[in-house]
């Protein structure tokens, strides 16, 4: 059983739930959408101040993406990250991540590139895996141009953001690059059995993510009778996981995806990767993303920030 919720993630949750149901499922994409966009609009806070921000279009996998470039005080060539936002492969965008990019770049005095990846239903899998791994190597081959140094890239992401930065790192590693030194992985979706204890513990709506929710997600982002077993769906059903970059795992007591990440991590040590698995007890999924109100959430970014930074150094 989970430990006991963190009074200040109980203080959010209350005040979420109290404004009506707390899942983001919906009956179309679209209303998820603008659930979501409502959401983090009635929560927002200035974001931090950072050196330089850019949008921009880089090369997807089928046309041009939007991508925006943090980029914090500091002389180049920095480290950087390439970020893939979470949001079930079908919610979120470049302003539901803002925040926590630019404190991860000013954090971990990196260069950050988040990715507006196509979404599910419109673009079910492969089509936003693709277009994150397009991305990364795009940023590896004008790493110089953005004031960042190729041989110090990382990739990250949070929730389904999380899956896609697994995902990228296999697919870097089976395609012969580019080189990632460091995965940074918020609370992973790695498979879609949905059947580990803590899916079952915290199917219920009201802590954040649901069982529930992860069930409408996969259905719109997959088709399981032909793909549960692809490796850059489910990384935890990857036969090999070796020569991967160096990972964080960051997970929450509160989470249905909470396992699956840790599992994930075990599988990785298992295949000989370097990794820190570090569970938040008394908060839920998205906890880093809450730092603004949530101590444990300012502990994340803290811990991911210097991991990056500790990777750079290399």
């Amino acid at each position: 059983m989970a430990s006991t919720l963190d009074p200040q993630m109980k203080i959010i949750l209350d005040a979420f739930n109290a404004a009506g149901p707390m899942f983001l499922r919906a009956e179309t994409a679209e209303q998820a959408r603008a659930k979501l966009r409502a959401l983090i609009e009635a929560n927002l806070t200035p974001p931090p101040a950072i050196y330089r921000v850019e949008d921009r279009h880089i090369p997807g996998a089928d046309g041009q993406i939007a991508a925006r470039v943090y980029t914090p005080e500091g002389s180049p060539p920095m480290g950087v990250l390439v970020y893939f936002h979470g949001g079930g492969w079908m919610l979120g965008d470049l302003e539901s991540h803002d925040y926590l990019c630019r404190a991860l770049a000013n954090g971990a005095g990196c260069v950050v590139v988040s990715i507006d990846y196509r979404l599910a239903p419109e673009h079910v899998f492969p089509a936003g895996a693709e277009d994150c791994y397009a991305a990364t190597k795009w940023v590896a081959e004008n790493a110089a141009a953005l004031g960042a140094d190729p041989a110090r890239l990382a990739v990250g992401g949070d929730s389904a953001g999380g899956n896609l930065a697994a995902v990228v790192s296999m697919m870097a590693r089976d395609r012969g690059g580019p080189a990632i030194s460091f995965q940074l992985l918020f609370y992973p979706v790695t498979d879609c059995a949905l059947d580990t204890p803590s899916q079952k513990e915290f199917a219920a709506d009201g802590y954040a993510l649901s069982r529930a929710d992860m069930e409408w997600f996969w259905k719109n982002y997959l088709d399981p009778s032909a793909e549960k077993n692809n490796p850059y769906a489910c990384p935890l059903r990857a036969k090999n996981l070796k020569g991967l970059p160096t990972a964080l795992i960051l997970t929450a007591s509160h989470d249905p995806l909470r396992d699956e990440g840790e599992r994930f991590a075990e599988r990785l040590i298992g295949a000989g990767v370097k990794v820190t698995c570090t569970r938040y007890e008394g908060v839920t999924h998205a906890f880093v993303s809450l730092a603004d109100a949530l101590d444990k959430g300012k502990e994340g970014q803290r811990q991911a920030s210097d991991a990056l930074r500790a990777a750079f150094a290399r």
